[in-house]
């Protein structure tokens, strides 16, 4: 109870106010400034950019309720890898809701154990921000987006089946024989050719493959390795 109370002191306690930096300011308004993509205005971080995060040890829950369906739970905090930007981001106590669509890839290492790998979408339902306690769309408006979103992404992959098709990997590299798989990033996706897949070879996932003008490349593997799935990827397309 005292260390509880010490910190309610704490936080009521005036303390002098450090001016943001110059960089915290462009910063942050560059994160809150209006962007367009496809005739639409948006704010937050700019379409093509990304993140990274690491999850604490989580509880995954799941329930299985017809032969090929399961009901599933997640409960985890998620960090970020290295820092964000000063002055970027949303506020302390934004929360956002998402509906997540994903392939998820396991193969059993033993009587208790499983690799566990997933490539999928997810798509912002709504978000409520610090401020306030409301979200910004109702509970039916999230409804009828979902509907919408899961009504085009049938569409889509009727008319671009490539997207959902896994690349299986064989070949040789530096006397090495190597197996495995390379899984579409759905949106590098078009005209029948995935640029980026993500990719897992002799039962290690490696990360997302992606083809890049200087040629192909994936965070942390050799770039001769790199290549070589590649060339083996683009065969598989041809």
């Amino acid at each position: 109870m005292l260390n509880y109370l010490q910190t309610i002191m704490a936080t009521k306690t005036k303390t002098k106010r450090t001016p943001p930096s110059k960089k915290s300011t462009a910063n942050s308004k560059s994160y809150d400034a209006y962007k367009k993509f496809d005739g639409k205005e948006y704010t937050g971080m700019k379409v093509g950019r990304g993140h990274k995060w690491n999850y604490d040890k989580g509880v995954w829950r799941e329930t299985k309720v017809t032969p090929d369906r399961w009901e599933l739970t997640y409960d985890v905090v998620k960090r970020r890898a290295g820092h964000a930007p000063e002055g970027t981001g949303a506020p302390v106590g934004t929360a956002y809701h998402w509906f997540i669509l994903s392939h998820q890839y396991v193969e059993k290492l033993n009587e208790n154990d499983y690799t566990t790998s997933m490539v999928g979408l997810k798509f912002k339902l709504a978000h409520r921000r610090a401020s306030s306690e409301k979200w910004s769309a109702s509970d039916a408006t999230q409804r009828k987006s979902l509907i919408k979103i899961l009504k085009d992404l049938v569409t889509e992959l009727e008319e671009q089946p490539q997207k959902t098709v896994p690349v299986p990997l064989s070949f040789n590299y530096r006397g090495k024989d190597y197996k495995g798989v390379g899984i579409p990033v759905m949106s590098s996706c078009h005209d029948g050719v995935c640029d980026q897949l993500d990719i897992t070879l002799n039962k290690k996932h490696l990360g997302v493959l992606k083809c890049l003008s200087k040629g192909w490349h994936i965070t942390d593997t050799p770039p001769g390795l790199a290549k070589a799935i590649g060339e083996n990827v683009f065969q598989w397309y041809e």
